[in-house]
């Protein structure tokens, strides 16, 4: 594989309204960096409440036309958007990784998840066929239809600024809905390349929209009468206010939340892929993901075993800028998260973890500025501790250590998280058990990332995910789209006079 082509412009970043790209009318802006030598690499225009109502009425405008289209005609702009998509995979790639600081080859693979997207929604002609019943009564036939909602929107995190947007916008236009992005402030770029994509893929002007922005153009989504449905990812006190505010205002929401994800390792299982596992899982995006595992469950005699093992890894990894393609953790978003991240680890030693491996302080030579925190590692990490029941969302790995099964399970269970989970094990009866009780909404079973794929859906429980329909697949055409149930007869059918009683199947 040859080296990418660092994405290096320098033009400020703008909406996309209607078709073309549009300045901010705030006069607001903010900077977006490059994690890695931590310089300011571009400005991203920041929205006002005037730029949400003009994606919105530019939505409206475009909707009643695309709605009306036939699901056919719209999944041959997907398939034009997929393949447009994979020219440009490597340059939506090098964006993610000059502005998040993930590796490149990690950026690809969060290309392909989106895409894999994109390929479900191509076969939205099949997934909104509804169900017919002739003569559910004599002389009446009922059948139902999914229709669009109308303008919908989605506000994306930085740590997926690709694959995120790629599991709401398609499935929404597919099914014939205006969509409006509000990408993360952070890496902004992918978002007007996907607008730039559509358009040449010959989806209509004003379909899908961008307004850049944060929290004022959040609540400006959230309170227009006409969004209708809003999706959300990101942490669980802000998905919860998202949930709870856009609900308050009419609309139907989807808000996926926090995580605190646990890999149960038992003493049957295979230590070197443990290992391997928790190194990637934990250590993968410099953990800078709802799905990374953040706690090793480690029962019995193997966490002697495997924390020597995982503090020799971890002391090893190959940290630097993610633009080399050897490179097997990037630097942390922004100064301020690497930061957060730092005061958490200073906050374990405090609770009295045993601080394995540190990872403060890291520099990285020729890039000293850069948002680089190395890999950290905890053992014998208590309940009780913040470590372990906050969301640190950073390259630190707790090792808490139980004696059995049950009490690893009654662990997972009780965490007021529950997005993934995981369990290493040669045992099928322990892996079943584990499957069927386990309380959380994604489950590995020898696999450390259980993120399902795009025609399956995806979303945990509890406080990891608020509103009752997963992400993409068949529950994101069920949320994108609203089901109509039509009941027929002609006047040959009909008795004669009124009826008084309840209708009953004759």
């Amino acid at each position: 594989m040859s080296s990418p082509i660092p994405y290096t412009d320098p033009a400020d970043l703008t909406h996309y309204i209607g078709g073309a790209r549009r300045p901010a009318t705030s006069g607001r802006s903010q900077a977006v960096y490059h994690p890695a030598s931590g310089t300011v690499a571009r400005q991203v225009q920041l929205g006002s409440v005037e730029d949400v109502q003009a994606a919105v009425a530019s939505g409206l405008a475009a909707f009643p036309a695309w709605a009306d289209a036939p699901p056919l005609r719209r999944a041959r702009v997907m398939f034009k958007f997929l393949e447009l998509l994979n020219q440009h995979r490597d340059q939506l790639a090098a964006m993610i990784t000059a502005e998040h600081g993930k590796v490149f080859t990690d950026a690809q693979g969060e290309v392909t998840r989106g895409i894999d997207i994109v390929e479900f929604a191509c076969g939205v002609p099949q997934l909104l066929k509804g169900d017919y019943t002739e003569q559910v009564s004599t002389g009446i036939d009922n059948w139902t239809m999914r229709q669009p909602l109308g303008v919908v929107a989605g506000i994306t995190p930085f740590n997926f600024p690709f694959m995120v947007p790629m599991w709401m916008a398609p499935m929404a236009i597919a099914t014939g809905n205006a969509f409006i992005l509000k990408p993360s402030e952070r890496d902004p770029s992918p978002s007007l390349l996907m607008a730039e994509l559509f358009k040449q893929a010959g989806l209509p002007d004003g379909i899908f929209n961008v307004v850049q922005g944060d929290k004022q153009v959040v609540d400006a989504l959230l309170t227009h009468p006409d969004v209708k449905a809003l999706s959300f990812v990101g942490s669980t006190p802000i998905a919860q206010y998202i949930y709870e505010t856009g609900a308050h205002h009419g609309k139907r929401v989807q808000a996926l939340g926090g995580a605190k994800n646990h890999m149960v390792v038992m003493p049957d299982a295979d230590v070197d892929q443990a290992v391997d596992a928790l190194i990637g899982a934990a250590y993968g995006s410099a953990g800078e993901r709802c799905m990374a595992i953040s706690v090793a469950v480690l029962v019995g005699d193997v966490a002697d075993r495997i924390v020597p093992r995982l503090a020799e890894r971890a002391r090893t990894l190959k940290i630097k800028d993610g633009i080399h393609l050897d490179a097997e953790m990037g630097p942390i978003v922004t100064r301020e998260a690497r930061d957060r991240i730092e005061g958490y680890i200073g906050l374990g030693v405090e609770e009295g973890a045993s601080l394995v491996v540190d990872g403060r302080g890291l520099r990285v030579p020729g890039q000293e500025n850069g948002f680089f925190t190395g890999a950290t590692l905890f053992d014998h990490v208590q309940p009780h501790m913040r470590i372990y029941r906050e969301e640190i969302f950073g390259p630190v790995l707790a090792c808490v250590r139980v004696d059995g099964f049950s009490e690893a399970l009654a662990l997972v269970n009780a965490h007021e998280f529950g997005n993934g989970v995981a369990c290493f094990t040669s045992d099928g009866n322990v892996a079943r058990e584990f499957s069927r009780r386990v309380q959380v909404g994604m489950v590995g079973i020898n696999v450390p990332i259980p993120v399902p794929m795009a025609w399956q859906g995806f979303g945990g429980w509890k406080k990891s995910l608020f509103g009752d329909m997963h992400a993409y697949g068949e529950e994101g055409v069920r949320f994108y789209t609203r089901q109509k149930s039509v009941m027929q007869r002609w006047p040959a059918t009909i008795a004669k006079g009124p009826e008084f009683a309840m209708p009953v199947s004759r």
